[in-house]
């Protein structure tokens, strides 16, 4: 045999204790070191029975929530309030509202009622209340950047004038004229005069005789 076949031949033989081609080991990759079946794993590593006891734990939790809670427990104190979506449609107002305030506010001048129209809306359906302010005073000093004094003014001119004669006179006239309409009832408090004391009256005096 030439020495060329001889090692072809030695090329493609297997020798005994020689590691197993892949075809062999991908055959053997079912079992574990022990000879064992391993565990066939679903996506990600994850176990079959993964899914299934989620979904279980899900279905069992979804029962219990709908269940009233027991009197003093803590899930009790936890639950949804039953007029949470009237708190939530007074915020979306109130935000909308507070919008509508800033835009006016960029030309107060002209715009002067319309924010006391907005202001007087606030107050009269309370809801300042939605972001739990005890009074519509602390949320104008709090949330609007006018001032309270200004903000309770301009709700003022809203509840006693017409919008024509409110732009007419002007927003200084108009705080002029309520503040004259305030200070009205009050007891007027005049400094005292200073008046002078009466003259004292004095006996006149015997005239000495002449030549005296």
């Amino acid at each position: 045999m030439s020495k060329t076949k001889k090692a072809a031949v030695t090329k493609g033989s297997i020798r005994p204790g020689a590691p197993a081609k892949p075809a062999q080991a991908k055959a053997g990759a079912g079992k574990d070191e022990a000879g064992g079946l391993k565990r066939k794993l679903g996506l990600r590593g994850a176990a079959p029975w993964a899914a299934r006891h989620a979904a279980k734990h899900a279905a069992e939790a979804r029962a219990r929530a709908a269940e009233p809670p027991l009197p003093g427990s803590a899930r009790a104190t936890i639950r949804t309030p039953v007029d949470a979506e009237d708190i939530k449609q007074r915020i979306r107002e109130l935000h909308a509202a507070l919008a509508q305030i800033k835009t006016y506010r960029k030309n107060l001048h002209k715009t002067f009622f319309d924010i006391g129209v907005v202001l007087k809306d606030i107050q009269t359906r309370r809801l300042y209340e939605a972001k739990r302010f005890p009074s519509f005073e602390s949320f104008v000093e709090r949330e609007i950047d006018l001032g309270k004094t200004t903000s309770l003014r301009l709700v003022r001119v809203a509840s006693l004038f017409q919008k024509e004669g409110a732009l007419e006179l002007g927003m200084d006239r108009l705080f002029t004229a309520i503040q004259a309409i305030d200070t009205a009832g009050e007891p007027e408090t005049t400094a005292p005069r200073n008046i002078p004391p009466p003259p004292t009256s004095t006996q006149a005096l015997p005239l000495r005789p002449p030549g005296r």
